[in-house]
């Protein structure tokens, strides 16, 4: 395992404590709320009528919380020292969890209830934190893995829940009163040892009024378009999964023809999906946040979605099958590929869209963002709810409510990326450069995670700015002759990413002048702008020297300047070839190995053009 492998945080204590306390939490959650459903649906006696309206009100009870308390959840995160938070959480829980070993014991319904609702409320208060803590807890590059690891954590963590706790109560209210008791005891001695997490906001006045600080954190959620998307984007995945979820129960039994251990090997199979998925972003993504991998989940998604209608529409002629009956049955094995490939591409999905959110957000707002996000997770997750039931009362089956949430799905996605043009300018670059090139990037943290920074890099084939772009963190503006930037394809991709073209004054000197007004102004609203100092790409693999232009640009907006280097690209897709006309040949090389290598910034005063082109020449080295 190297390194870099982000199960490697599994040994470390900045991160160890607080992923066993989540899954603890997680699995905690899920082990009560099956143990009630069992203990109403087979223990008590009641009639279909009464095990339905319980059945209903449950899931009401847990979510209300999230739309009573979140906003003040997210004030007390900001406010104080999130370790010691945690650890008052998991004392709740145990008190909570007590009172449902009460429950359980006198089969009281309505006490019963109110430790859901409580649990809900354990939930809303650490919701917040929970993601918020991670970008203390953890560097930039370890953010996707961190994430992906609790991704995973808490789907699993979920599965064993629901079956440890439905079996435990089918034994007797006892063991599953030990379960629950014992579960919240391991998770806040693991509490204890979650490393501090300052205050991020410790000055904040707090707001006791929940509409009023509702209306204010879903401000924080909105202000930032990219953040507003994305949660959007992270609330359609509980929509979207909620309507199925909510489905499998009778799904299982009317289409596949299964009992209750074939819907817990379906909810297994996702569930394992979505874990497999959110541990592949950490290495397709390269250690950063690549929201590349938005668009690429939302089609598998919506693929393979689509096929779970194609693969059963008509009700199972078997009925009662166990999990091993079920798998040796026709047709069984295309509808587990479904549920883990749509699983799979969901942990694509989800994964770097939490990762962005935390990334984008400032530190101080980051925990009331997450809250507004619970908020409107909650709000579509009731909405799952009103349309699966909606389109059942409407005569749909459950394979088409299933075409029908996919087919919406695709229609949602192509709506955010026309809304946040990124995400599918993102998903482009990086399938082009993950499929003509091998990148190994270095020094990225050179790069100022805020403010307005100058990108000095060689100019070495078409798609440098590609390159560059998809390996760097921050959004950023390229400056390119304008005859690049009218490729076709790649125009679209440039367009999107705002890039500025720019002419030689001979050529047209109006559009020059455009370009560095264009430039100053991205400057001056803190954006990172790369420029190509050479002017040119180059027709035999060396450096010509850097014009004086970006002398020019810091002089009327000093800012500070990075210089970064393209290696290795000499030869490969898209480079010319040493050839007297610098026409492009047939490339030498595909699936190249090249480098991106970003050195310190230098400070504007001392950033000539000479100065800037020797970094460069030495961070380039030997290797064109």
């Amino acid at each position: 395992m190297s390194d870099s492998s982000q199960f490697r945080l599994l040994g470390t204590r900045r991160f160890a404590p607080f992923f066993a306390t989540q899954s603890l939490g997680a699995f905690n959650d899920n082990a009560f709320r099956n143990a009630l459903v069992v203990l109403v649906g087979y223990h008590m006696g009641l009639d279909d009528d009464a095990v339905g309206f319980y059945s209903n009100i449950a899931p009401a009870l847990f979510i209300l919380p999230f739309f009573l308390f979140s906003a003040s959840a997210g004030q007390l995160a900001e406010k104080r020292e999130k370790a010691q938070i945690i650890r008052w959480v998991k004392l709740f829980e145990i008190a909570v969890m007590l009172l449902a070993a009460v429950g359980f014991w006198l089969k009281s319904i309505p006490l019963l209830l109110g430790v859901l609702f409580l649990m809900g409320l354990h939930s809303t208060v650490f919701g917040p934190i929970k993601y918020a803590i991670l970008p203390q807890a953890l560097r930039t590059e370890e953010l996707v893995g961190g994430n992906a690891l609790v991704e995973t954590g808490t789907s699993l963590a979920v599965l064993l829940g629901m079956v440890a706790g439905g079996a435990a109560m089918s034994h007797s209210p006892l063991l599953a009163s030990l379960l629950v008791v014992g579960v919240a005891l391991i998770g806040w001695f693991s509490s204890r040892a979650i490393p501090a997490a300052p205050a991020t906001a410790p000055d904040l006045v707090f707001n006791w009024n929940p509409l009023t600080e509702t209306w204010r954190v879903l401000g924080f959620v909105v202000k930032d378009r990219t953040i507003f998307n994305s949660v959007l984007g992270i609330s359609w995945f509980w929509f979207f999964g909620g309507v199925f979820t909510m489905q499998l129960p009778n799904y299982t039994k009317l289409f596949l023809g299964g009992n209750e251990g074939v819907q817990i090997l379906v909810l297994a199979l996702f569930s394992l999906g979505v874990g497999a998925g959110s541990l592949l972003c950490e290495r397709l993504s390269g250690h950063k946040v690549e929201i590349g991998l938005v668009p690429l989940g939302s089609i598998g998604i919506t693929l393979f979605g689509l096929d779970l209608y194609f693969a059963r529409p008509a009700a199972a002629s078997l009925h009662d099958l166990g999990a091993l009956a079920f798998l040796a049955a026709p047709g069984s094995w295309r509808i587990i590929a479904d549920f883990v490939l749509v699983g799979l591409f969901a942990g694509f999905y989800i994964v770097p869209l939490f990762a962005l959110v935390q990334s984008r957000a400032e530190r101080s707002e980051l925990s009331r963002v997450i809250a507004g996000n619970n908020i409107i997770n909650a709000l579509f997750i009731v909405g799952a709810a009103a349309f699966g039931m909606g389109l059942a009362a409407a005569g749909l089956t459950i394979p088409q409510i299933f075409l029908a949430v996919a087919v919406l799905n695709a229609v949602v996605a192509i709506y955010i990326y026309t809304l946040v043009p990124e995400f599918l300018m993102r998903f482009l670059t990086w399938i082009l450069i993950n499929t003509l090139y091998r990148v190994d990037a270095r020094g990225l943290d050179n790069v100022p995670e805020h403010g307005p920074a100058l990108i000095v890099c060689n100019h070495v084939s078409f798609v440098d700015a590609l390159i560059v772009g998809g390996c760097v963190r921050r959004p950023i503006r390229f400056v390119m002759y304008y005859k690049i930037f009218r490729i076709p394809v790649l125009s679209f991709i440039f367009r999107t990413a705002k890039a500025i073209q720019i002419a030689g004054h001979k050529e047209d000197p109006a559009l020059l002048e455009r370009a560095f007004e264009a430039i100053d102004a991205a400057l001056q609203e803190g954006h990172v702008v790369c420029v190509f100092p050479e002017g040119g790409l180059t027709s035999d693999g060396s450096m010509a020297p850097f014009r004086p232009g970006v002398e020019r640009m810091l002089a009327r907006r000093p800012v500070p300047v990075v210089p970064c280097a393209l290696r290795g690209l000499w030869g490969s897709v898209f480079s010319r070839r040493d050839s007297l006309l610098g026409r492009a040949r047939l490339p030498r090389r595909f699936r190249a190995h090249i480098e991106l290598v970003v050195g310190a910034p230098v400070a504007p005063a001392d950033a000539s053009a000479a100065r800037l082109e020797a970094a460069v020449r030495e961070l380039r080295g030997d290797l064109a």
